[in-house]
């Protein structure tokens, strides 16, 4: 059975190098803000095994009107465990996370491959897409929680 729980930001590199960062510098895998109190991050875990990842900061995106906002970044499955439902227990938990920290909007730049997973889940694009350089297209995507 798949366990959730609370890791430390250099564990996330493990699941956020081959996934959003292939064949780039591990150095890639390091986002802004990591190490702050006010952000978290969580590792799927089954049998023992580190298979997904999701970092959740407290960030306001300037096209949302809320102020209690936060992002979701780097959230990725290991490729041979995609399908079965970790992605969406992992968002599910920042979902969660975000409701405990009293946060009223959650927000991510979704690469254009992963619209349709994170609508599934209820979350709505704004604005067009855009190019991150060296990753691809990607889309402002939220929910109001």
């Amino acid at each position: 059975m798949p366990q959730i729980r609370p890791i430390h930001s250099i564990q996330t590199y493990a699941v956020r190098h081959p996934v959003l960062r292939p064949g780039k510098p591990v150095e890639t895998c390091v986002f802004d803000g990591d190490d702050l109190n006010s952000t978290s991050h969580f590792g799927l875990f089954d049998n023992s095994e580190l298979r997904g990842v999701a970092s959740l900061f407290r960030n306001n995106h300037p096209g949302f009107r809320e102020e209690r906002q936060f992002q979701l970044r780097g959230m990725a499955v290991l490729e041979e465990y995609q399908g079965f439902g970790y992605g969406r227990q992992l968002v599910q938990s920042c979902e969660d996370e975000t409701r405990r920290r009293a946060g009223e909007l959650l927000w991510f730049n979704a690469r254009e491959g992963a619209v349709g997973f994170y609508e599934n889940m209820g979350y709505k694009i704004t604005g067009k897409a855009f190019l991150i350089n060296g990753i691809g297209m990607h889309y402002v995507m939220f929910k109001r929680i």
